[in-house]
């Protein structure tokens, strides 16, 4: 095996283990003992890759904008696909220990050395970005200020996908995200438009027109 790969399995170990620790206790819960024991790694190699816990969680934060990846491939960006970005980190919450890590540290960023404020910021300008061209597109109702819905919108999911931790262990997270956008697009979608867009997320299909 090369020096290269072997050097990428264990920083993938590390960061797995960590995220497993992060989300079982969180920042100040989880110990850098701990994430070595169960990486089955030296600390050595983790600080060849990490210069400290902080370090760990950075990258782990990163790890939940990779949800929005797909983004640059959409021709015409808009309304649905905000709807299925939202769905995406909803069902990427249920099954990725990382995401689910990287969800907590941002919550608990009051925690960190350096505050992870950054995140929201980021998912709200995304957001803000397509709608933007929703609203260009008509699929907005010509009051909707685009910057304030995207806010709404990803603090709506924050407020959501927290309470559907604690009652269900997000069990029920996709039903409610559709919910929230059933709630969401009769209030900001022109009626004639509606029928354009489906609050479960699209699969990746186009939506009706």
């Amino acid at each position: 095996m090369a020096r290269q790969e072997r050097a990428e399995q264990t920083r993938n170990a590390i960061l797995e283990a960590a995220a497993s620790r992060f989300d079982a206790v969180g920042f100040l819960g989880a110990s850098l003992s701990d994430i070595l024991t169960e990486a089955g790694v030296t600390k050595g190699a983790l600080y060849f890759h990490f210069k400290s816990k902080e370090d760990l969680a950075d990258a782990l934060i990163d790890e939940q904008f990779t949800v929005s990846d797909p983004l640059a491939e959409i021709e015409d960006p808009g309304l649905q696909t905000v709807i299925d970005l939202t769905q995406g980190m909803a069902a990427s919450l249920q099954s990725d220990v990382r995401v689910r890590a990287s969800i907590r540290l941002v919550i608990e960023q009051g925690s960190f050395i350096t505050p992870a404020n950054n995140a929201y910021k980021r998912w709200v300008d995304t957001i803000h970005g397509c709608l933007l061209a929703a609203k260009a597109a008509g699929d907005l109702r010509k009051e909707i200020n685009a910057h304030d819905l995207a806010q709404f919108v990803q603090a709506s999911f924050t407020g959501i996908q927290l309470s559907s931790q604690v009652l269900t262990g997000r069990a029920d997270l996709l039903e409610r995200i559709t919910f929230m956008w059933n709630m969401i697009l009769a209030a900001v979608v022109p009626p004639r438009r509606l029928h354009r867009f489906l609050p479960q997320g699209s699969l990746h299909e186009p939506a009706p027109v």
